[in-house]
């Protein structure tokens, strides 16, 4: 087979379902999987509107069920015996403070976000490996660099999946196996709007400000942010380069963040925070 294979998860909506497109309008063929097959059917009209539906399958894949995955696996294997392009997409974003978030609710953030991304690389990589050549594609966040408060469970997925990919890359550069992680900033797409959504049964006053706040400026954010189709560029570009970087951060003021993270005083950073989330003065030196 001619067309290089593309293997997505998490295609039903958000970055997903605009790299599966924008990847078969360029010629790839797109494994497109997503936990609720049902969801395709948007992806699929467009697909058809576009004329690319032959260049899409789509597949039914929870990352955290060992079962859907083994078969997908097996189908692949048969099938095409090859994957050219992983990229690990599929998550979500819990919020709230650390004491009104349960621990299983910790537990299935991370059983997504970061086992999920382990377990499908591991079920590919041996494809990769075997013919010395591939690309995987971890689609991070600036949260993965920087702990913003009210949203621990997502930043603590998005740290792991960094140092994930960071051991990772430098594992499979001898296999010619280029892991590249996109450290992506604030976008139009869902997942923050669900994690503003969720309601706690837990109350408690001390924290009411800070929630109220935090909401404020996430809205803010989501209000302000910038057309997804930057990451899609992002991704189109690690796709085509012979030899991709390892991080891609892309959004706006993500790399000024990061920059202040890096030059500021940790007192500095943390004064601004408490500031503008609990309205607190600057302690008198």
């Amino acid at each position: 087979m001619d067309k290089q294979i593309v293997l997505i998860t998490g295609s039903s909506s958000g970055f997903g379902y605009l790299t599966t497109l924008e990847l078969a309008k360029r010629g790839y063929l797109v494994i497109a999987t997503m936990r609720d097959l049902t969801k395709k059917t948007a992806l699929i009209h467009q697909a058809k509107q576009l004329n690319i539906t032959e260049n899409i399958i789509t597949i039914q894949l929870d990352v955290t069920d060992e079962t859907q995955l083994q078969k997908l696996e097996d189908t692949i294997k048969q099938r095409f015996g090859k994957i050219d392009i992983l990229i690990n997409n599929a998550g979500y974003s819990v919020g709230g403070v650390t004491e009104q978030i349960d621990v299983n609710t910790w537990k299935a953030q991370l059983e997504t976000n970061v086992f999920g991304v382990i377990a499908v690389t591991k079920a590919f990589l041996p494809l990769m490996r075997e013919r010395r050549a591939g690309k995987i594609i971890n689609i991070g966040s600036i949260s993965g660099q920087f702990g913003f408060p009210g949203l621990g469970p997502y930043v603590t997925s998005k740290f792991a999946l960094s140092g994930f990919s960071e051991s990772l890359r430098l594992e499979l550069l001898p296999f010619n196996i280029h892991v590249s992680l996109i450290e992506a900033g604030s976008f139009k797409t869902k997942i923050w709007t669900k994690a503003l959504n969720q309601k706690s049964s837990y109350h408690n006053e001390d924290y009411d400000q800070f929630v109220s706040n935090v909401r404020q400026a996430a809205n803010r954010s989501a209000d302000d942010a910038e057309d997804p189709q930057k990451v899609i560029h992002v991704i189109l570009q690690i796709c085509t380069a012979e030899r991709p970087k390892f991080r891609y951060q892309v959004g706006k003021g993500v790399k000024r963040l990061l920059a202040l993270k890096n030059f500021l005083p940790w007192p500095i950073i943390e004064w601004a925070i408490q500031k503008k989330l609990y309205n607190q003065k600057r302690p008198k030196s």
